[in-house]
């Protein structure tokens, strides 16, 4: 992604907008090529938090490589929801169908729904309204308890603040763990995934906890996760013995051991690799191993 476009609806929650703007933002701080728009169906937008916002109307040329978000709005139903304009529902689909990817936070998934782009899909939204995006689009799976989906470049997110956990996602995936934990950093934010979800980013779940000594040691593993790095380099590098590296790292992780969390972050970039046309060859070489085979065994483990 490149272009980053926010459609703003009335109404809309100021947070849904900011956090995944903030995250995207950040990460063109860092270098990437991340350029923002804010397009709306009318010049002044008003939002639940009663400050008004500007917007574009006319939509700028959008790639494969773009995103769209739809920021979620304060309303007692889906159904009672600001309009969508079939122009603004149009886009959507064009824009997935042309290869691009589409995302909403909280009740914005229902613009997604309207557009048709919840059918045979995977979403959530807020739990406030989860059994009415289930009633309203029978043709999708609505799952509950999680704080995003990612299915076939759809990605929804629970609601508020969860913005910021789905915006991280998409950075992590596009360009690996390292710079969402970055990102998350700089915003001074935990880099945090909800466990239950199989597309979750390992790097974010499983940086949940206060030992300084194993996020050093996790910084030293996603910028380099594609390098060898033997655990009597890492325990150096962090200034603690093997044996009490293993053991900080495996409390804190919930059970993984530094190799197994490297073994996870380049499963999670190999499958992106592969999910992009990759043979499974070439993504074993690109994220380290040496063998193809150990690829192999991960992911038939996984399944």
């Amino acid at each position: 992604m490149s272009h980053i476009v926010f459609l703003l609806l009335p109404g809309l929650h100021l947070l849904d907008l900011a956090g995944p703007a903030q995250v995207f933002s950040t990460a063109a701080d860092f270098g990437q090529p991340y350029t923002l728009s804010y397009v709306a169906e009318q010049p002044e937008v008003p939002t639940a938090q009663g400050l008004p916002l500007v917007a574009r109307l006319d939509w700028p040329a959008l790639g494969p490589d773009d995103l769209i978000v739809v920021p979620g709005w304060r309303a007692p139903t889906l159904a009672g929801g600001p309009a969508v304009g079939s122009a603004s529902l149009r886009r959507l689909r064009e824009h997935h169908a042309a290869g691009g990817t589409v995302a909403s936070v909280c009740a914005g998934a229902e613009a997604l729904g309207r557009a048709g782009l919840l059918d045979g899909r995977r979403c959530t939204t807020h739990h406030d309204v989860q059994d009415e995006l289930a009633r309203r689009y029978p043709g999708t799976t609505v799952v509950r308890d999680v704080l995003y989906t990612a299915d076939d470049r759809v990605v929804t997110s629970a609601g508020i603040a969860s913005g910021i956990d789905l915006a991280l996602h998409l950075i992590a995936t596009r360009h690996g763990p390292a710079l969402a934990a970055q990102v998350a950093r700089d915003m001074v934010v935990y880099a945090r995934r909800n466990g239950h979800d199989p597309q979750a980013s390992a790097m974010l779940r499983y940086r949940s906890h206060l030992d300084d000594t194993v996020h050093h040691a996790q910084d030293l593993l996603d910028a380099r996760f594609d390098q060898a790095l033997p655990l009597s380099a890492l325990a150096a590098a962090v200034g603690v013995s093997e044996r009490t590296l293993t053991r900080l790292f495996t409390r804190a992780t919930g059970g993984l051991t530094p190799l197994r969390y490297q073994q996870t972050l380049r499963l999670e970039r190999a499958e992106h690799l592969i999910g992009h046309g990759a043979t499974t060859d070439a993504a074993a070489r690109a994220v380290g191993f040496e063998d193809p085979r150990m690829l192999r065994r991960l992911r038939a483990r996984r399944q």
